[in-house]
């Protein structure tokens, strides 16, 4: 069951780079892409970063299923104006993305859950807890280096590639 849980953050890899590295190196983003993705990306940080500071409780998954709807909703903001930039394939990539987004912050929850359920399924995957955490911890830094990847490659780098 535990690698079930983990297929979704492969996918978003997946989907991420090829996002990034076809459709989004050959078309360029325009200003409002180049400040709306990291935000987007930042909803995820913070979902991320609160499981590995917040332990598992009701009272913390609460307040966990907030910052998950939320960002859930914000990554679909830019949504009516990608109808005028991008290609119909980015826009089918977009729309496998945001039905991948909810299941993947599902098996972050349920992963975080597992470090205190009493529920079987869930106390099976307490056999492999470190490894759960060093892997939730590269999941953290890896989707934050993304968003500085964002910020400084669309930003700074870009820009001066544009300007040449």
């Amino acid at each position: 069951m535990i690698w079930a849980l983990l297929i979704p953050f492969v996918m978003q890899a997946i989907f991420t780079v090829f996002d990034e590295g076809v459709f989004h190196i050959k078309r360029g983003l325009p200003k409002w892409e180049r400040i709306g993705h990291p935000v987007d990306t930042f909803s995820v940080v913070c979902c991320f970063a609160f499981v590995q500071i917040f332990p598992y409780s009701t009272h913390s998954l609460m307040w966990y299923i907030g910052l998950a709807l939320f960002s859930c909703l914000l990554i679909t903001k830019d949504e009516f104006v990608h109808k005028h930039h991008c290609p119909a394939k980015e826009q089918w990539l977009h729309a496998v993305m945001f039905v991948n987004h909810p299941i993947l912050l599902s098996s972050l929850a349920l992963l975080w859950a597992s470090s205190t359920s009493s529920i079987k399924w869930l106390s099976e995957i307490q056999i492999h807890h470190d490894l759960i955490q060093s892997f939730l911890l590269s999941q953290t830094i890896f989707v934050t280096g993304f968003m500085f990847y964002q910020i400084i490659y669309w930003n700074f780098i870009w820009q001066l590639k544009e300007e040449k």
